[in-house]
C-alpha cells in the first residue's frame, strides 16, 4: 500500500500564507538533488481553513469592545494556537471552557461569556473536523512511509493531531517533526521540550532541531541512530549546509497564485545578538552566499516561476542590500524584492536608498521596537533615535516601503518610555507605511538576556492548564504587567489609526495602504496588485533617480498609484 521511498513534507494551519513555504522548498530541493522522493504539502491556503480563521476573529471583533483588541491578527495567534492546543487535549469541557476565557482576558483584557466562548469552541471543533477530512485526502493520495511537519508554534496543534491521524491510519508509518518551534517555545533542555517529549513518546518517531537539510539527508541514508528521538547539529559535528553549493528551493508541488510573492534567501543565521531574539538558536552561524549566486537563483525563480516579487529569508539584509541592488540594476530582468533590514548609518544615506530602490528593493521590515533609548540600549539595537529617524525619512523618499516593527510591553518599560515610543511614531507618520506592533515574548532558555529574566518569570496561565495546554507561557514579572501591556496595546494601534498610519493584512487593506504610500510618495514603488495581477512585466524602478525633488510629497495620484 505504501511507496517505502517517498518523503512527504507538509505545513499545516495557521501559518500566514504570504510566501511558500520556503523551508520545506528547501528541503525537497536538497532531498531531490540526491535521488529522494518528496512531495511537499500546505494546508494554509485551503478554503476551509481559511474560512475558519477569518470567521473565528470576526467573532472576536465582533465581541470585542471599541478600542479593545489592539493588533488582533497579529496577537491573537497566540491565543489562537492555546485554543487549538486547548480543545484537542481536554478531558473537562468545564475546565476546559474556563481556560478560553483566561486566555482571552490574558491577550485581550476583556471576559467573555460563557455563550461566546462556546460560539468560539464551535468553531475551534469544526476546524479539527476539516483537518480529519483533508489529512485522510493526503494519507489516502500520497501514501508516504515517512511524513514531516514544518511546525512553528501556530502550527503546532494542527500537527500533533495531524500525526495522531497518520497513525490510526498507518501504524507504521514514520513521523518527523521540525521547525522554529524547537527555536523558542520547545527550546532543547527546556521543562516545555521536556514534556513534549514525554507526551509524544508514542506519536512522534524523531525530532529534528535546527538547519534540517544535512540532518534529514543523513537520517534518510541511514546514518544517524534511529535509536534516538532527537537529532541536532551537534549530532553531525556542528557541520551546517555550505550556502556556496545550496540547491535551489524546489516550489513545483505548490499552486503559487495563492501567494502574493515568491521567496529566497542570500544568509542564514544573524550576526547580532539581540535581547529577545533566538535566530541564532535556529540557524547556529551566520553564513551568507555570494552576490552573483543570489542574482542567479532569483532569475532562475523569475524563469521558472513568472514572479517579480520576492520576499528574502534572511534574518537580515544589511550585509547584501547593496552589492545585490548594484547587480540587479545590470541584470537582464528586473526584481522586486522586500526583506528585514537594520537600521544602520548605511540606511539614512539617500545615495544608497535610491540605488536600492533602483535595484528593485521594495519593502524594508525595519527592527525599530521602541522609541525610548533606554530601551534600545537595554535590548541591544545598538542604534539611536536620530539613526532611526534618518533612516525612514532616506527609505521612504526613495518610495521603498518602511514596515516598522514595534515591542510593547519589553521588561522595564515604563509609561515614559511608551509615551516616547507614540512621540517617534507621531514624528515619522508619513514616512511609515506600516506600524506592526507584538507584545513582548519571553523564553525561558533561548533568548540572550533569558538568564537575567529566569529569576523574575512567572506562568501566564494557572499551573493546571499545562496539561491541556502542553506547554507553559511565562512572563517576565514586573513593569510592566500584562494588564498593562495589553492596554498599552490597544493605545498603540489607537494612535496609529488617529495618525493615519495602517498595518495592512487582506488585499483590501493592502490596496488602501498602497493608495496612501503612492500618495505621499513621489518614487513610490508599485502597489502590491500591480505586481501580483498586473499580469504584465515591471521593470518602472530602473528609471527611479536620486534628485533635489525626491522627498517632496504628489498632489495628486501620481505615476504608480492603483
Amino acid at each position: 500500500m505504501i511507496n517505502h521511498n517517498k518523503l512527504l513534507l507538509i505545513l499545516l494551519p495557521f501559518w500566514d500564507p504570504l510566501i511558500p513555504p520556503l523551508g520545506l522548498a528547501c528541503l525537497k530541493g536538497e532531498l531531490v538533488e540526491k535521488g529522494h522522493k518528496v512531495t511537499i504539502v500546505d494546508a494554509n491556503v485551503e478554503k476551509c481553513f481559511r474560512d475558519i480563521y477569518d470567521y473565528y476573529f470576526q467573532q472576536i471583533e465582533a465581541f470585542l469592545p471599541r478600542g479593545k483588541g489592539g493588533h488582533m491578527l497579529n496577537v491573537g495567534m497566540e491565543l489562537l494556537q492555546n485554543h487549538l492546543m486547548a480543545h484537542w487535549r481536554k478531558e473537562n469541557h468545564d475546565d476546559y471552557i474556563r481556560l478560553v476565557r483566561i486566555m482571552f482576558a490574558k491577550t485581550f483584557g476583556f471576559e467573555l461569556s460563557l455563550s461566546q466562548a462556546e460560539t468560539l469552541n464551535h468553531i475551534i471543533g469544526q476546524f479539527f473536523v476539516n483537518l480529519e477530512e483533508y489529512m485522510n485526502r493526503q494519507l489516502s493520495q500520497h501514501k508516504p512511509a515517512i511524513l514531516g511537519f514544518s511546525v512553528y508554534g501556530g502550527t503546532l496543534p494542527a500537527s500533533l493531531c495531524a500525526a495522531a491521524l497518520a497513525r490510526q491510519w498507518d501504524p507504521d508509518i514514520e513521523l518527523l517533526v521540525g521547525g522554529g518551534v524547537f527555536a523558542e517555545q520547545l527550546a532543547p533542555g527546556s521543562g516545555n521540550m521536556d514534556r513534549f517529549l514525554e507526551e509524544t513518546r508514542h506519536l512522534i518517531d524523531h525530532v529534528f532541531i535546527g538547519e534540517g537539510e544535512l540532518l534529514l539527508m543523513k537520517y534518510l541514508n541511514g546514518e544517524l541512530d534511529r535509536e534516538r528521538r532527537v537529532y541536532s547539529i551537534a549530532d553531525i559535528g556542528d557541520d551546517t549546509l555550505d550556502l556556496a553549493s545550496a540547491v535551489l528551493p524546489d516550489f513545483s508541488d505548490l499552486e503559487l497564485s495563492h501567494y502574493p510573492a515568491l521567496s529566497s534567501y542570500s544568509s542564514r543565521s544573524c550576526p547580532f545578538r539581540c535581547a529577545f531574539c533566538s535566530e541564532t538558536v535556529q540557524w547556529g552561524k551566520f553564513r551568507k552566499k555570494d552576490v552573483s549566486r543570489v542574482v542567479d537563483e532569483l532569475r532562475r525563480l523569475y524563469r521558472l516561476h513568472g514572479r517579480q516579487l520576492f520576499l528574502m529569508g534572511d534574518s537580515l539584509m544589511n550585509h547584501i542590500v547593496s552589492p545585490l541592488a548594484l547587480a540587479l540594476v545590470e541584470s537582464d530582468v528586473a526584481m522586486y524584492w522586500d526583506g528585514y533590514l537594520r537600521i544602520s548609518p548605511e540606511a539614512a544615506q539617500r545615495e544608497n536608498t535610491f540605488l536600492w530602490r533602483k535595484g528593485g528593493f521594495y519593502r524594508a521590515r525595519l527592527g525599530i521596537e521602541s522609541g525610548s533609548q533606554r530601551l534600545l540600549d537595554a535590548m541591544g539595537k545598538k542604534i539611536t533615535l536620530q539613526q532611526i529617524k534618518d533612516a525612514v525619512v532616506a527609505l521612504a523618499e526613495a518610495g521603498i516601503k518602511t514596515t516598522t516593527m514595534w515591542i510593547i510591553g519589553y521588561p522595564g518599560e515604563t509609561e515614559e518610555d511608551f509615551q516616547q515610543t507614540l512621540k517617534l511614531l507621531e514624528e515619522m507618520k508619513d514616512d511609515v507605511y506600516q506600524a506592526d506592533c507584538n507584545i513582548f515574548r519571553y523564553f525561558v532558555e533561548v533568548q540572550a538576556n533569558s538568564p537575567d529574566w529566569a529569576q523574575d518569570n512567572e506562568l501566564l496561565y494557572p499551573s493546571w492548564a499545562g496539561d491541556m495546554l502542553l506547554v507553559d507561557t511565562f512572563v517576565v514579572k514586573g513593569v510592566p504587567s500584562r494588564e498593562e501591556t495589553i492596554a498599552r496595546l490597544d493605545r498603540f494601534m489607537q494612535h496609529c489609526a488617529a495618525l493615519g498610519i495602517p498595518n495592512p493584512y487582506t488585499m483590501r487593506q493592502l490596496h488602501q495602504a498602497d493608495l496612501r504610500w503612492c500618495n505621499l510618495h513621489v518614487n513610490a514603488v508599485p502597489s502590491l496588485l500591480d505586481l501580483v495581477d498586473g499580469g504584465g512585466y515591471i521593470n518602472e524602478c530602473r528609471n527611479v533617480e536620486l534628485s533635489e525633488l525626491a522627498g517632496n510629497t504628489l498632489d495628486d495620484e501620481g505615476d504608480f498609484c492603483l
